[in-house]
């Protein structure tokens, strides 16, 4: 489907740490929009120039990427023919003039995939000892980590720098990748407030300095509303489930139209732990957040 850049609005009020995951239809596994071109060329740019940063893969892995790969070669021009055509035995994109093969030796097949869609793309697969391992990833627009200090590693220590995380969902995660049945699919939504709309963003967590500069006059236009709709898939012939990242970053000022969302975000940062919130790297500007989200929901919180 195609559609408008989409502004989505998952607060939790007051904040709950939760996985909030919902069934997924197949046609929605990608998302379209607005924006296709341009983080599709930013995606052009990274791989190039960065590709060490953007891209990894652990031995082993390839026969997974593949199948993902030729999952997402047959499904994007049946459910989005407006933006890619099949040519034979080459997958073309004609909004950037591009034409692909789908066994492009030039590339690894999750490599390759990533590059035909404005999704990052995370494998997991299970290790030796059964934990769900990140086996290779295209990660071009991170929020604030690095994917060199991901790969290869299983879940729980992925999470460690979250807050709760592991102590709260680490069992229920790795419980739901196990019993996840191919030709499921889920998804789900994250959210962070940030000072720059920047797309690749390896670091900045735990931030502490104050911005003086952004103020509750000027923090819609400063401040950026960071979503991600991720969605969570496991196929038929390898264990694997493959993790998608699909980045939406809008002026925070465009809550303007949404008191209700706005009072949602007020309350959930006011309800947020304090190791959360620190993590989230608002407090640098969390005051002047404050002061606007309550001007936009009419409220005092």
């Amino acid at each position: 489907m195609s559609r408008a850049t989409s502004l989505y609005t998952p607060f939790e009020a007051p904040y709950r740490m939760a996985m909030g995951l919902m069934a997924m239809p197949d046609d929605e596994w990608f998302e379209i929009d607005g924006s296709f071109a341009d983080q599709l060329r930013e995606k052009r740019r990274l791989l190039d120039e960065r590709h060490e940063d953007v891209y990894r893969e652990v031995d082993g892995s390839h026969d997974a990427q593949a199948e993902f790969r030729d999952a997402i070669f047959a499904h994007l021009p049946r459910v989005h023919p407006n933006h890619y055509r099949l040519e034979g035995d080459a997958l073309s994109i004609p909004m950037l003039g591009e034409r692909w093969t789908r066994d492009d030796a030039r590339f690894s097949p999750l490599d390759l995939a990533a590059r035909w869609v404005q999704e990052d793309l995370c494998l997991m697969q299970p290790g030796a000892d059964g934990r769900w391992e990140l086996t290779a990833a295209s990660v071009c627009f991170p929020s604030r980590w690095r994917l060199a200090e991901k790969i290869g590693r299983p879940l729980d220590e992925i999470h460690v720098p979250a807050p709760g995380v592991n102590e709260k969902l680490a069992r229920p995660m790795a419980r739901f990748f196990d019993q996840l049945k191919p030709g499921r699919a889920v998804w789900r939504l994250n959210w962070s407030v940030m000072d720059d709309p920047a797309l690749f963003q390896p670091t900045g967590r735990d931030r502490g300095d104050l911005r003086d500069d952004i103020t509750a006059d000027n923090a819609g236009e400063r401040l950026w509303l960071r979503s991600e709709r991720q969605t969570l898939r496991r196929l038929s012939q390898t264990p694997a489930v493959l993790f998608t990242i699909r980045l939406h970053v809008r002026p925070l000022s465009d809550l303007a139209s949404r008191p209700d969302a706005a009072a949602r975000l007020a309350q959930s940062l006011a309800t947020m732990p304090a190791d959360i919130y620190r993590y989230k790297s608002v407090r640098p500007y969390g005051e002047a957040l404050r002061q606007y989200l309550a001007h936009l929901s009419r409220t005092d919180i």
